[in-house]
């Protein structure tokens, strides 16, 4: 599979605003900046961690500067069809030519990255410059050529490939501070990012830009692979170190060192983005022929105190923004639970194979919230989900905020909750079926698998736990499911007025006062009063 990087990893430029912003590359180390000393035993400069937190603190003291450069006209005319035509040479790749498990190579400048992104080889604490060449591309049929092309251009970011697999791409970064990997399945699904600045506000967002990278040479037949990264934007600088493993699933280990340059109303922390258009829960965009067309289903939570909650998503009519307050957080992430063919068919893009990805922090994190942003869409190709870890305490000038984190890439989280999970979530009109309704209601199913359900005897009095912020609920059942070994879930919500303002719901299963389940949490927005349709047929009386 030849890495196809799709107009996600620019979208998120559109989160509030909704329009086509360039990504911006942000410029290469101030002139001001210290430089490292030179080992005259050998090529290249000195470099460690500790030297790129201080490189990043130092850029924070100084006014920020944009790079943005001024792309060639052949460059600039590029449109996405041509911009795939531009082939990086993988004879070219770093490491092709030693014993290494990592090969790496490198995007072309050209569409939206138009600054250059400066790269770095690390040898044994060695830092040389990775230059750029067209000699390194194909240009297809995009009409560039190559020869023509300043000889300083520089890079647009990089990919990896791993263990003898030389095509497919394992890990990829591309655009502001977008990055993806891949899991057991080799399957490219939704993206990260370092970091996220004011996102869903009533003011332009603002993306930090990863300006510089340094590749370390993996040790001889070492599955790890570390790549460190310079961090810059108008409001905030940072130093980020990546240790990764590609398997089922891709790890990260994240280490990154945060540097506002002003105060910050809205920091997001390993952020995350995706796409949720069309799902069992919702269908308001219908007309596709395909019941579900999702990268991501739900936000899954473990928090502090060890509760475990599953947060389907929603493709809203609005912008819909929520926070989970928490403290010291478990782990969070973006799931794609449901892994079956047949609820998509999609034999293109293969839905079903699209990694979850994980967060995993490590030590204290403090009071904060997992925030989740859910934005309308008309399109599969734009992302319109976004979830990450807010800080409770005020972020500002001058601070140094560091944060450690794993991230796991693939098919299943390394961790679940040991009870029961949702595994389906379906909503329609409520009512009793052969009955006029005279009034609107919400039908809410919920179907959960999984801990002792299966084991449960006939006579256990399963309980659902129904809790909403408003409104009636009717018709409330627990039965077991046994094509799931597990208990299904149903309710009818009725809203407490004309209204579409949000209901937030948690439903879970117990017997006996103890819980058997995860926590199922949901917004709904009903519909206004005069869009809510009763669907009575004639014969109804």
């Amino acid at each position: 599979m030849g890495f196809q990087y799709s107009f996600r990893a620019l979208s998120a430029q559109k989160l509030v605003s909704r329009s086509l912003l360039t990504v911006v590359m942000l410029f290469s180390l101030n002139a001001c900046a210290v430089v490292p000393e030179t080992n005259k035993e050998q090529q290249g400069e000195l470099f460690d961690y500790a030297w790129l937190k201080g490189q990043a603190r130092q850029l924070a003291e100084n006014p920020y500067e944009s790079s943005r450069g001024e792309l060639p006209s052949d460059l600039k005319r590029l449109d996405w069809d041509d911009y795939q035509e531009i082939q990086f040479d993988k004879g070219a790749s770093l490491w092709a030519e030693d014993d290494s498990e990592f090969r790496a190579g490198m995007f072309h400048l050209g569409l939206g990255f138009d600054s250059p992104i400066q790269m770095y080889e690390l040898n044994n604490g060695v830092s040389t410059p990775i230059p750029y060449s067209s000699s390194m591309f194909d240009y297809g049929k995009s009409e560039v050529n190559g020869d023509k092309l300043p000889e300083d251009l520089g890079f647009a970011g990089f990919r990896m490939q791993f263990s003898t697999d030389w095509q497919r791409d394992v890990v990829a970064f591309l655009g502001a501070s977008y990055f993806r990997a891949v899991g057991g399945e080799m399957q490219y699904g939704l993206s990260a990012r370092g970091l996220a600045v004011d996102t869903a506000l009533p003011k332009p967002e603002e993306f930090p830009i990863f300006t510089h990278f340094w590749l370390e040479k993996p040790a001889e037949n070492s599955g790890v692979v570390t790549v460190y990264a310079l961090m810059d934007s108008p409001s905030v600088t940072g130093a980020y170190r990546f240790d990764m493993s590609p398997g089922e699933p891709f790890k990260m280990k994240v280490d990154s060192a945060i540097y506002p340059r002003k105060s910050i109303e809205r920091l997001g922390v390993a952020p995350m983005t995706s796409m949720y258009m069309i799902g069992e829960n919702d269908r308001r965009t219908h007309y596709d022929w395909r019941a579900e067309i999702h990268d991501s289903d739900g936000l899954a939570m473990h928090t502090g105190n060890g509760e475990w909650i599953w947060r389907p998503l929603a493709n809203p009519q609005n912008l819909r923004f929520n926070a989970y307050s928490d403290e010291n957080p478990k782990g969070f992430g973006l799931m794609q639970r449901d892994r079956n063919f047949d609820h998509y068919q999609d034999d293109g893009v293969f839905y079903e194979k699209r990694p979850s990805l994980w967060i995993e922090p490590i030590g204290d994190w403090g009071k904060g919230s997992v925030q989740l942003v859910e934005i309308p869409t008309l399109d599969e190709t734009f992302d319109n989900i976004v979830a990450f870890w807010n800080p409770e305490q005020a972020v500002e000038a001058g601070q140094e905020l560091l944060y450690s984190y794993n991230m796991y890439w693939g098919s299943f989280p390394p961790v679940s909750s040991p009870k029961a999970q949702v595994v389906d979530t379906f909503t329609g009109i409520g009512g009793v079926i052969g009955k006029k309704r005279d009034y609107y209601s919400k039908r809410f199913v919920v179907d959960f698998s999984g801990g002792v359900l299966g084991m449960l005897g006939r006579d256990a009095e399963v309980k659902a736990v129904i809790d909403t912020s408003q409104g009636n609920v009717e018709i409330e059942s627990a039965r077991p499911l046994h094509s799931i070994d597990g208990y299904r879930v149903m309710f009818d919500l009725v809203p407490p007025d004309e209204t579409s303002n949000p209901i937030n719901m948690r439903v879970y299963l117990e017997v006996n006062g103890q819980p058997l389940s995860e926590t199922w949490q949901y917004q709904w927005n009903p519909p206004l009063g005069e869009e809510r349709a009763l669907h009575n047929a004639g014969h109804l009386k």
